[in-house]
């Protein structure tokens, strides 16, 4: 009998001992809400947008920092001061970082707008606002396993005149250029604009709060419904786009899965076709986001090209493809990418951004063909001063017996035509010296080509021009 009344308290101990190892990782949380706009009309949403994304996390076990309406100062303080706290904790803990506010990006870089800003030109937003690499290399410079990294900043460019002549949305962002175990999520995809939403939440965030509290599943899968549920909520308009560097499962409510995370398999545009056939456009249309590759999306266009889904999946796929070209360019960022670029895109948002930086790199020298040559082994020296000085020692030369003329540094003069008095006879080839030095070695190459290369390359810090992975909702590559 006291076997059976100890069985229950056995039962609850061992749920109890079951949720404090799950939840033995440390998962903190810095969640940022930007309304109160000075120079700007104010968004309604996004103050109620960190609210609940805060109770929302808190549910999910993490410990949450929550601060609004903050100025560019603000902002960093608070980055900084979430960076110790991680850094406290420990290299198990899991870092996530929440923004609902403004974004725009300029000259190809994303920035996250401060309430207190004043832009006149396009020159003021990097001085007055907060880079987002910024944001990423002070989550990573913490020792952490995860970092995850949620935006619903693509609202539209509101400064007037620099709205004409920068992009629009926010730029691609690829976690490849980053630290591994990084995850981001964008409300909307490259390029694109996000709408504030006409309730007490985007929509965006309101997907996300119902996507999160779906129990013990993955991140990505918690994402993959988000996406849907905004597209649906929007009518096709709007698409969460993300992008992952993840080896290590997450989630939000349950426990992970240990050991490492297996690689989706990509299917082509003929197998998409295949399977998209026969159904009902809405289905068709869920399938495809779910999925976020262009693969998917272009085999949609195709079979519903008359339908207004497809029509805006034709639209997103064009805008997509547009991105990444823009994203290549500015990570190479050379005179030459931006021209490339110009002449795939003739006519787009980014033209005058492009024409710019073509305009400034170019009189810059450009390395690209150098270091692309360096794989294949066909670049000229740059010039002699870059040739070796001495053949390393895994140098395809071949040592050879040659006869080694000696010169005399001093030799003695002639007097009165006098031939020069010889100390020994010795041969033709072979002059006396007075200090021999030791015998060298003469190296010749061997047969095949020999290719001496010098580069010089000069860079910046960071997450270069933007922070695969996996991309979703806005493709994977």
């Amino acid at each position: 009998m006291f076997r059976h009344a100890l069985r229950p308290l056995m039962i609850s101990a061992a749920l109890l001992v079951s949720a404090h190892a799950a939840s033995a990782e440390s998962r903190l949380a810095l969640v940022i809400g930007q309304s109160a706009y000075k120079s700007v009309p104010a968004l309604p949403n996004p103050i109620n947008d960190a609210k609940a994304v805060t109770q929302m996390l808190t549910d999910s076990g993490f410990e949450v920092s929550t601060a609004s309406d903050l100025s560019q100062s603000q902002i960093r303080d608070q980055l900084s001061e979430f960076a110790g706290k991680v850094a406290s904790k420990g290299g198990d803990s899991i870092a996530l970082v929440f923004y609902a506010g403004h974004g725009v990006q300029i000259d190809g870089e994303n920035f996250l707008v401060p309430v207190d800003i004043d832009p006149k030109r396009e020159s003021d937003i990097p001085i007055q606002a907060v880079r987002l690499n910024d944001v990423l290399n002070t989550l990573t410079s913490a020792p952490s396993k995860m970092r995850i990294l949620m935006l619903d900043a693509c609202r539209n460019n509101p400064f007037g005149e620099i709205s004409k002549s920068a992009g629009g949305g926010l730029a691609l962002v690829d976690t490849k250029f980053g630290a591994p175990n990084t995850f981001l999520s964008f409300s909307t995809s490259p390029g694109a604009v996000a709408e504030d939403g006409n309730g007490a939440n985007s929509p965006y965030t309101a997907a996300l709060l119902a996507a999160a509290k779906e129990a013990n599943i993955p991140i990505e899968e918690t994402f993959k419904r988000t996406r849907v549920a905004v597209n649906k909520a929007t009518d096709g308009r709007q698409t969460p786009w993300d992008s992952s560097s993840l080896t290590e499962d997450f989630r939000f409510s349950g426990s992970a899965v240990p050991g490492p995370k297996l690689a989706a398999t990509r299917r082509t545009v003929e197998e998409w076709t295949r399977d998209l056939k026969g159904k009902p456009v809405e289905a068709a249309n869920e399938i495809i986001v779910a999925d976020g590759t262009d693969e998917s999306y272009e085999a949609f266009a195709i079979l519903y090209a008359k339908t207004p889904l497809g029509i805006l999946a034709s639209d997103w796929l064009v805008r997509h493809r547009r991105m990444v070209a823009w994203n290549d360019a500015v990570v190479i960022n050379t005179a030459a990418g931006y021209r490339a670029f110009l002449a795939k895109f003739p006519d787009s948002d980014l033209t005058p951004t492009a024409r710019k930086l073509e305009e400034r790199l170019r009189n810059r020298p450009n390395l690209a063909p150098v270091v692309a040559g360096v794989g294949a082994q066909n670049v000229a020296l740059t010039c002699p001063c870059n040739a070796p000085a001495a053949p390393p020692a895994s140098s395809p030369l071949k040592k050879v017996d040659a006869p080694i003329k000696r010169v005399d540094p001093d030799p003695p003069r002639r007097v009165d035509r006098a031939p020069p008095k010889r100390v020994r006879p010795v041969d033709d080839d072979v002059v006396v010296v007075r200090r021999p030095p030791p015998p060298r070695e003469v190296y010749e190459p061997a047969p095949g080509p020999s290719i001496g290369i010098g580069i010089g390359i000069g860079g910046g810090g960071g997450y270069g021009g933007n922070y695969g992975g996996q991309h979703r909702g806005g493709g994977r590559y």
